[in-house]
């Protein structure tokens, strides 16, 4: 593999990655969204719609990392629109299924689309990136993000008035992005045969450096993943509960909050790819982390005026590292592009998932303020940065890991 002279950015190749990324993310996030329509054509019971959800986020988050080790060992261009030919054809089942059993079966294809999508998606991102990969990773990032935003309006504007059927207007997004990755597709293979010719005699950095001082670093990484994660899921699951039952506010009212974090959230995660390439990846780790964790100590008690600020700048400060724990990991082990982007996007976050219905269960038994009360303690997690190599070290080992 290459990465493209090593120097020269390729915009329009992170822009369409980040672009399929964008209607990838949609199509996989507008399943959740029509679960209300699904119960009501189907007559599912929320134990299967449970079950869907779950099939849906475990596939496509723990097949992952496994798609990224396979890719790593034999780089597979033209996965990328195989992998979005599965979700074409979960797209037209489930907007066709006429049971609970078609819609599992459908959901789990659109899961192992996403699930292969994503690890070479993030390669590709990398191989564009030049010696701008944290800039490269947050322009494909933002892109996902961006998708998963977009799933309440599309399924306001689209399936209310269409139905279970409607659905099946996704399966014109899903050839437009296997088109495009038809594209991508030609210039990664071009990247893979210029890589060839160069013939770069490469290393591995754990090698040099030792399996243990790597898979510590690794282990750490993930942890601090989830626990930003389960903080992103108390929020942005468990919040607006918290408003409405300590300042009486509405539901539109309270869904407000969850709005201005997210949406300052991808502001952030935009930002933080090129402060790290000027500041350097771990800085902006523990600054993601520390920087937010007083503002979230604070907003349990914050009153609901001030709660606007306050979440607006949590969004936006703790979800600046979202791409940059990627690049960080990548760097960490520079052989591994695919696993480790599948390891952190992909298990990590599905892993952090699970963190919804822990929270779910500590609020039933010990109630909703103390619950988020103790979840305004995650960010404190982030001194274990410290712990982290330095992005010096980092790059001492990459030179180690190239050099013949």
């Amino acid at each position: 593999m290459t990465n493209n002279n090593n120097t020269q950015t390729m915009y329009p190749i992170l822009f369409i990655i980040g672009f399929v990324h964008l209607l990838n993310d949609a199509i996989q996030s507008v399943i959740p969204a029509m679960f209300p329509i699904l119960e009501q054509s189907m007559g599912l019971t929320f134990l299967q719609l449970g079950i869907i959800a779950f099939a849906l986020n475990m596939t496509s988050s723990i097949m992952q990392p496994v798609v990224g080790w396979i890719t790593d060992k034999r780089p597979s261009p033209y996965a990328l629109p195989i992998g979005l030919t599965f979700t074409l054809v979960g797209i037209i089942g489930i907007a066709v299924a006429p049971n609970f059993w078609y819609a599992l079966f459908s959901a789990l294809l659109i899961g192992l689309g996403s699930a292969t999508f994503h690890p070479e998606g993030s390669r590709v991102a990398y191989m564009a990136a030049g010696n701008r990969r944290g800039l490269a990773q947050s322009i494909y990032q933002v892109g996902g993000n961006t998708g998963q935003a977009m799933a309440p309006l599309i399924t306001a504007l689209i399936l209310v008035p269409l139905g279970q059927f409607g659905a099946i207007w996704f399966t014109i997004v899903t050839l437009i992005a296997i088109l495009l990755l038809l594209y991508i597709a030609r210039w990664y293979h071009g990247q893979l045969q210029e890589g060839r010719k160069k013939k770069h005699k490469q290393i591995s950095a754990r090698a040099k450096v030792g399996r243990y001082t790597i898979g510590f670093a690794l282990c750490l990484l993930v942890f601090l993943v989830f626990a930003r994660s389960w903080y992103h899921a108390a929020i942005t699951n468990f919040y607006a509960f918290y408003l409405i039952e300590e300042y009486q506010l509405t539901i539109r009212q309270s869904q407000v909050y969850i709005f201005l974090f997210l949406a300052a959230g991808a502001i952030g995660t935009f930002a933080g790819g090129p402060l790290a390439d000027r500041f350097g990846k771990r800085n902006v780790l523990f600054f993601s982390m520390m920087g937010s964790a007083p503002l979230a100590l604070w907003l349990p008690h914050a009153g609901p005026v001030t709660a606007y600020v306050l979440m607006t700048l949590i969004g936006f400060i703790i979800l600046s590292s979202f791409a940059v724990v990627v690049v960080y990991a990548q760097e960490l082990l520079p052989g591994k592009i695919g696993t480790v982007s599948g390891l952190i996007v992909g298990l990590a976050f599905g892993m952090g998932a699970i963190g919804s219905v822990a929270l779910g269960w500590v609020a039933d038994l010990v109630g909703l303020k103390l619950t988020m009360i103790g979840v305004a303690c995650l960010p404190l997690v982030g001194l274990l940065t410290f712990l982290l190599p330095s992005d010096r070290k980092i790059r001492e080992w990459y030179a180690q890991s190239v050099s013949a």
